[in-house]
């Protein structure tokens, strides 16, 4: 018996009691012996018209006006086989009821109506609201999934476009470095498109994508730039929503080491602190306070992050940029891990 017949069951069963209670109160039997006619009775009922919905009942949108025959069909049914069963089991003759109190017999039977009619509206509603909930979670679930498809396809152009200003800037005042970019660009590219079209993947995927992405930029910046990626083993495997981490550190050349003039370094490293996944992008550029774009982290690569963090973890996820030492920024994202 699967999980919600047996609940059923145990409710129906609840009722039967109350019924064999209120029989002994205004009747003449015992009540032990009223108890096992109304669980006999009751569960009867319940079994049959159980039976018949599953059976007779593929789509209650469509199919919903069966219930007038099988709800009183089945309570007759069930009255009658669950007094031969209470009979049985007593060594009773029930059938006497008819014959010397009929009227007692019918207000019994109208009594299972009742009981058969009001169990299974209970039921089936509580039925409908959990498929409706249901329903709702996997619109909701699906809505999110396209938003942050969305978001993936909005992220990728931005990226691309981002690099191209970078290599036409070089191609007029370092004609050979903007070649070595080129070709720097298009293996970039060739392992990242594909990636970036997974939902998400592992976290030591993330980092080797910007490991291309930093050395991509190397080339641009050649000396003035510096990187340190620090993903323990036991994070590797973590999943992640791709192309997460990479505004955070082109944020942090473009506005943080780019202008400034003797460059500087950037950090990304991966930590656990309880049930969250901790990521940092840790630079040593312009910093927060000066006039650089990054106060705050408005930019458009960043409202992405916090969009696509809003849409997976909701306010379960958080991304923050703080002034790190004497200067630089340090940009921190929080969210569960996934395992």
């Amino acid at each position: 018996m699967s999980s919600p017949m047996l609940l059923r069951a145990v409710q129906a069963a609840a009722l039967n009691t109350l019924i064999a209670l209120g029989i002994t109160v205004f009747g003449q039997e015992s009540f032990s012996t009223n108890l096992v006619y109304s669980q006999c009775i009751g569960l009867s009922i319940l079994g049959l018209i159980d039976f018949s919905n599953q059976w007779f009942i593929r789509d209650r949108s469509t199919q919903w006006h069966r219930l007038v025959l099988i709800v009183p069909l089945g309570a007759s049914a069930g009255f009658l086989l669950g007094t031969l069963l209470a009979d049985a089991l007593l060594g009773y003759a029930s059938t006497r009821y008819w014959l010397t109190q009929p009227r007692k017999a019918i207000g019994f039977l109208v009594l299972s109506l009742v009981a058969g009619t009001v169990l299974t509206y209970y039921f089936l509603s509580r039925e409908q609201l959990a498929a409706e909930r249901q329903k709702l979670e996997i619109a909701r679930r699906q809505a999110a999934e396209a938003r942050l498809k969305l978001l993936e396809t909005q992220l990728e152009p931005h990226m691309l476009f981002n690099t191209l200003a970078n290599l036409r800037a070089l191609i007029t005042t370092d004609p050979p470095r903007a070649t070595a970019m080129l070709d720097r660009m298009i293996a970039y590219l060739r392992a990242t498109l594909s990636a970036s079209r997974q939902g998400s993947h592992p976290l030591a995927a993330e980092f080797e994508r910007l490991q291309d992405y930093l050395e991509l930029m190397t080339v641009r910046m050649g000396e003035r730039l510096h990187y340190t990626l620090a993903l323990p083993p036991e994070l590797a495997e973590l999943p992640v929503p791709a192309l997460l981490l990479q505004p955070l550190v082109e944020n942090s050349i473009q506005h943080g080491l780019e202008p400034k003039v003797e460059g500087g370094s950037i950090t990304v490293q991966a930590r656990r602190d309880g049930p969250q996944l901790v990521l940092e992008v840790i630079d040593t550029g312009l910093g927060l306070n000066a006039s650089n774009g990054t106060s705050g982290g408005t930019g458009f690569g960043l409202a992405q992050v916090r969009e696509r963090l809003a849409t997976e973890y909701g306010a379960q996820a958080a991304l923050n940029f703080v002034a790190d030492g004497a200067g630089g920024t340090r940009a921190t994202i929080t969210f569960p891990c996934k395992t």
